[in-house]
């Protein structure tokens, strides 16, 4: 669609963009590190943060542009099966409790920077590190194009650029040459820092519209009766209804699967590792999970924002209307064009906290588990940092190629392999925190099945409406149940079933397990402990 300049909007985001651009580069002088050439003050910020700062971190960190346009735009797409992402973050919170604690321990006296720094450490196997490092990159890739998209997106309803080609793109691009800026300038220090803000805009817009919005589109009442009638009408693409307000009895599989599959993946990506991995200590972390469930509470009226949008008739009479373009929309027509601005900046400015995040993140992962571990293993802390930053930048520009070159559709479909990959990273991370039990051959074996059933599964899935389509979605039907469900979840059962199995086939067979680096007190161990990595000991050799 087409939009003119917004002129006052636009000089509010500006101002807003401004604000957390001198912040990023401020962060550089903010905690100064006696050493900052080293990847524990570069990319986890000296493990300093205190609940507050990791509060926001984290908050930043995992509530992206990205939620903010696709969770109502999927509500605004189908109804009550686009809320799947509530109650998964509500189960989430109480599983990572169990095991984020005991991360952070065995990774601060052990000095692990990433998940598989970790996985390479337990089970003496630089392969399955390999394995979960690849994942952690590929599945991050996709995900920080889509915080690129995010932006667009508020960039297009503001009316900036031309038409087409150069021009059009330039928005974008500035603001990408920004962001790598001072990521690599500053670090994780710069989202932690603009994070304050880019949380504090959201809460403030999220409950603006949470009341503003519905008093001026009638009440509740008319928003759910609106959105009702629209979704109930026939898609002319699949001949079927194209939603409901609530899920019907054939997609509660599918969304039950979804939400736990998807809150079993969270913590897995390596952007939520390194937020966790920056904490100063273990009650840090514990008190992080029992608080961050109050996002979910603003996720939940996020979500709500589809139904507004319906209400309002956004897209509507509009051949092709682009969903992910529903809350931006929305925005536009309903505030006044100052808050209209102050909306944007909140979208713009929770692209950039995760996607200096998500760099940072993966190209710890390229320089801790592939350069170190086969490329230069004598790597000094200054030239692991110096790599990482490098890095940091390629993965940006791979995603801005990404988004400036392909279909903004196969972008999403990309991010829903993401999840579906990442998961298969959980028997190794999670079972490794816990046991020691399993093979480190057998975990490999099925993290390559759980990868391999996922793709296929995912790659058979047409999108609604276009036959012989592919990564149209992301269920599939459960083998052996009748169901339909979410195809990451089976991937992973399938995944954890084939590790259990060749585990004790290798036990049988006597196959060499690994050194297990790790002692069972490294799993409690908190700030202030005399032990450190240096003075410890090897634990036994596993058998």
């Amino acid at each position: 669609m087409n939009h003119g300049l917004n002129g006052v909007a636009l000089g509010v985001f500006i101002f807003f963009f401004a604000l957390v651009t001198v912040l990023g580069f401020l962060a550089a002088r903010w905690r100064r590190a006696d050493n900052a050439l080293h990847l524990d003050e570069w990319g986890l910020g000296g493990r300093s943060f205190g609940t507050w700062i990791t509060w926001f971190l984290l908050g930043g960190d995992l509530y992206t542009a990205y939620t903010f346009i696709a969770v109502p735009a999927a509500v605004f797409g189908t109804g009550g099966a686009g809320f799947f992402a509530v109650p998964y973050t509500i189960i989430c919170y109480p599983l990572v409790f169990l095991f984020l604690p005991r991360l952070w321990s065995v990774s601060h006296r052990r000095g692990y920077v990433t998940p598989a720094d970790f996985v390479k450490g337990r089970y003496g196997s630089r392969g399955l590190s390999l394995a979960v490092a690849l994942t952690g990159i590929l599945a991050t890739m996709p995900y920080i194009a889509l915080q690129l998209v995010g932006i667009q997106a508020v960039l297009d309803t503001l009316g900036l650029g031309g038409s087409s080609g150069f021009m059009k793109d330039l928005p974008l691009l500035i603001a990408f040459a920004v962001l790598a800026a001072y990521t690599y300038s500053s670090g994780l220090r710069a989202p932690a820092l603009i994070a304050f803000v880019k949380d504090t805009l959201i809460y403030i817009v999220i409950i603006v519209a949470a009341i503003y919005i519905p008093m001026r589109l009638g009440g509740w009442g008319h928003v759910f009766h609106s959105a009702a009638d629209s979704l109930s009408k026939t898609n002319p693409a699949t001949g079927k209804p194209k939603g409901s307000l609530i899920v019907g009895a054939q997609g509660q599989w599918a969304y039950a699967t979804l939400a736990l599959g998807s809150a079993m993946a969270l913590f897995m990506y390596p952007h939520s590792v390194t937020g966790v991995l920056s904490s100063k200590s273990r009650v840090t972390v514990r008190r992080n999970t029992a608080v961050l469930p109050a996002y979910s509470l603003m996720l939940g009226f996020l979500a709500l924002l589809g139904f507004m949008a319906i209400a309002a008739g956004v897209g509507k009479g509009v051949t092709g209307f682009n969903a992910q373009l529903a809350v931006p929309e929305l925005f536009d027509r309903m505030f006044p064009s100052w808050f209209t601005g102050i909306a944007f900046a909140a979208i713009g400015i929770g692209a950039l906290v995760p996607a200096a995040i998500m760099s940072i993140a993966a190209a710890n992962l390229f320089t801790r588990n592939v350069f170190r571990d086969f490329i230069k293993p004598d790597a000094t802390p200054e030239q692991e940092t110096k790599v990482s930053k490098i890095v940091s930048l390629l993965v940006k520009v791979g995603a801005l190629v990404f988004v400036l070159g392909m279909d903004k559709s196969f972008a999403i479909n990309l991010q829903l392999l993401g999840g579906i990959w990442i998961l298969q990273t959980f028997p190794s991370l999670v079972g490794g925190l816990f046991t020691r039990w399993f093979h480190r051959w057998a975990l490999l074996i099925g993290w390559a099945a759980g990868m391999a059933y996922g793709t296929w599964g995912a790659y058979s899935v047409a999108a609604p409406g276009k036959p012989g389509s592919h990564f149209g979605g992301s269920s599939v039907n459960i083998p052996g149940l009748g169901h339909t469900g979410y195809v990451g979840l089976t991937a992973f059962v399938l995944n954890a079933v084939v590790a259990v199995v060749f585990t004790l086939i290798f036990r049988a067979l006597k196959a060499p397990a690994g050194r297990d680096e790790t002692q069972p007190s490294d799993y409690t161990a908190d700030k202030g402990d005399p032990e450190t990595a240096e003075d410890l000991p090897l634990a036994p050799t596993a058998s």
